[in-house]
């Protein structure tokens, strides 16, 4: 039996989860299909995503279709849910993107397309909503080919559109408008195939062959089209994704290796993991590491997913997807076994930030509590605690997922929250150089160490790095890592309280007390150095280095792309340049104007608010993260701090000091 793992991804709205449950029902697996309107869907679980309509967490379900089985997994649509897309991508072996035959390409659409291909996921195309008023289908495949790929090749026919007998014809049917023919798409990439048209032998068993192996080398991409709700053009679909795409691969006798992509609490609060097993074979019991540290588990219980569900079984092979139980450390983008190698993150990390403000009645103890356990569950939604002020800040995507986060703390663990403005993260980068040092034994230094550090500007995009420019064996190499661990600490919270990045700091002195005890008696510590005494000053001689260096404030800047009717471009345009907007590129496309630039992030939820107003519903917005650009404008963002804040050297020597100096 043939395994697939298969992802649906979609702008929102575009009927995924509808396709997804006329999946399930064509395969049998469900008796009735249910309905996102009425919240009866199989894969939308939680409360809120029956409230709303759209998915919020990926869904695994797996149904059989002839010899293989398919491990179908429903992902959200919306933009403030990328990171769970994300998660996902690293588990699939193939994916259907929907496009809705109304709405046709959207923005998230080009998102999800330009990742798939990035990654080379093979990816068919499926035009949803073929039985809607206003539906069209030639016009949307050129759009596919004009904006997502032109490695396009339609598998059929549309006919009846926008009424409920609308249906899809597979097989070759003329040419769409607009887009290539499928010979002329597939021999762009097969030389070997060109010939043999030339010859006059590229009969038609041939040009299957060589689709599927395009596909499965995510050079082309087959268009399907039907409807959902309907169910037609989906037994041609089902075809295409057996026929089509790679099934899954991987040695079950092999070391094992696998991903987690999702966690989740069971009823009794345990931890739940979903795993794809790459390599391998799994068994209950089986101790198993994980995890960047290396932490080790044994595997208590495990669900593998078949017929629908996931049934209780004593082993997972490679290839397939299960839940497993007993890891009790583990967290989502976990390697299991040997560790994956793996492109890391496919979409940006949250750019927006707000303070979590708890109800009446509502114990801030349990809301912290709360509130990691959803960390958890999504590491790239970042919590803040802020002791001195007993404030919790949780870094997001947008504002739909901070109502995700208020009605699941009310819904899951009774809790009456509301937030702050929404700010966005920025980051602070060194303006120059600038070095510090302070002695083992001279005042003020009051700890048992000699610390000197170089802060140096680094290249956007760099991270941060640590270098010595004394001798290794100067001092125990404890002592160095506890210096190089406290400044990537301290570099969390900037002179404006922002992380520092993009910077080189070098280690210039370094100096410490060796072992000293009293006659007949043991170590003594007041004599002697210890890890302690590094971390306690490292802080102190690090600002003071960036106090030299300087700092600048730099904020998130999306790129934007509009899509809008040109004769409103007049009243776009100074609305644009109200919220900090740049306009780089203008281009026109019939009665369209294409506009790019760049924006600061804290003021793309406004704008997306005000373009339908502006462009008579018809404009179209999309933006992503793109890069940090200094703050020039108004007033420096400053953030409050939450460490013992060494810009103030009394303060922070009460705080964490042992031996206070004069």
């Amino acid at each position: 039996m043939h395994l697939l793992n298969l992802g649906i991804l979609a702008h929102v709205d575009a009927g995924k989860t509808s396709l997804t449950e006329r999946l399930l029902h064509s395969a049998g697996v469900i008796d009735e299909i249910g309905s996102v309107d009425a919240g009866s869907t199989r894969t939308d679980t939680l409360a809120l995503e029956r409230q709303r309509g759209i998915t919020i967490k990926a869904a695994v379900v797996s149904f059989p279709v002839g010899d293989t089985t398919v491990n179908l997994i429903d992902t959200p649509g919306h933009p403030d849910f990328i990171a769970e897309v994300e998660r996902v991508l690293g588990v699939l072996d193939g994916a259907v993107l929907v496009v809705s035959a109304v709405e046709g390409v959207q923005a998230q659409t080009r998102v999800l397309m330009r990742i798939l291909r990035r990654l080379r996921i093979p990816t068919l195309i499926f035009v949803n909503k073929l039985d809607r008023r206003g539906a069209r289908y030639d016009e949307v495949v050129a759009a596919v080919t004009e904006r997502l790929t032109a490695s396009v090749i339609p598998m059929g026919t549309a006919t009846g559109l926008g009424t409920p007998a609308a249906g899809f014809t597979p097989g070759p049917g003329p040419e769409t408008p607009g887009a290539p023919g499928a010979l002329d798409v597939l021999t762009r990439h097969d030389d070997e195939l060109l010939a043999a048209y030339v010859d006059g032998t590229a009969h038609p068993a041939r040009l299957r062959a060589a689709l599927a192996a395009q596909t499965r080398q995510a050079r082309v991409h087959p268009v399907y089209a039907g409807s959902a709700v309907t169910g037609a053009g989906v037994d041609a679909l089902v075809d295409g994704i057996t026929e089509l795409l790679p099934p899954a691969a991987g040695d079950p006798d092999g070391p094992v290796s696998g991903t987690v992509f999702k966690v989740e609490r069971g009823p009794a609060g345990e931890k739940v993991a979903y795993a794809r097993l790459f390599s391998g074979t799994l068994r209950t019991r089986d101790r198993i590491p994980f995890g960047a540290a290396g932490q080790e588990g044994k595997v208590t219980a495990i669900n593998v997913f078949d017929g629908g569900t996931d049934v209780r079984g004593d082993a997972v092979p490679a290839g397939r997807i299960a839940r497993l139980w007993g890891l009790g450390d583990i967290r989502i983008g976990d390697s299991i076994g040997v560790p994956r190698a793996t492109p890391g993150h496919h979409f940006a990390p949250p750019t927006l930030e707000t303070v979590v403000v708890p109800g009446p009645g509502t114990d801030r103890g349990a809301l912290h509590l709360a509130l990691t356990q959803l960390a958890e569950q999504d590491p790239l939604i970042g919590l803040r605690h802020d002791e001195i002020r007993r404030e919790t800040s949780v870094s997001l995507y947008g504002e739909v997922q901070k109502e995700v986060v208020q009605a699941t703390l009310a819904a899951d663990y009774g809790l009456d929250v509301g937030f702050r403005e929404t700010t966005p993260l920025c980051v602070e980068r060194p303006a120059g150089s600038g070095s510090a040092v302070e002695f083992n034994g001279k005042e003020p230094n009051p700890f048992l160490a000699t610390v000197g550090l170089r802060v140096d500007p680094a290249p956007a995009g760099s991270g941060v790095g640590f270098r010595l420019e004394v001798e290794l064996g100067s001092m125990p190499y404890a002592f160095f890592k506890a210096v190089e661990d406290t400044v990537r600490e301290t570099l969390g919270q900037g002179l404006h309280g922002w992380q520092v990045t993009d910077c080189t700091v070098t280690m210039t002195r370094s100096g410490y007390s060796p072992r000293q005890s009293h006659a007949h008696q043991g170590f003594d510590k007041s004599m002697s150095s210890t890890g302690q005494d590094f971390r306690g000053l490292t802080p102190l001689v690090l600002v003071e280095a960036l106090r030299r260096a300087g700092t600048l404030v730099h904020e998130p800047m999306h790129r934007f792309r509009v899509e809008a009717p040109a004769d409103t471009l007049g009243a776009l345009l100074p609305v644009l340049a109200g919220q900090r907007a740049v306009p780089g590129t203008t281009e026109n496309r019939g009665r369209l104007c294409v506009l790019e630039g760049v924006v600061p992030a804290a003021r793309v939820h406004t704008l997306e608010q005000q373009l339908p107003g502006l462009t008579r519903g018809e404009g179209e917005w999309e933006s992503s993260f793109d890069h940090y650009a200094p703050v020039l404008h108004g007033a420096v963002p400053e953030r409050s701090r939450t460490d013992h804040n060494p810009l103030n050297r009394k303060e922070y020597l009460l705080s964490v000091t042992r031996r206070v100096g004069s």
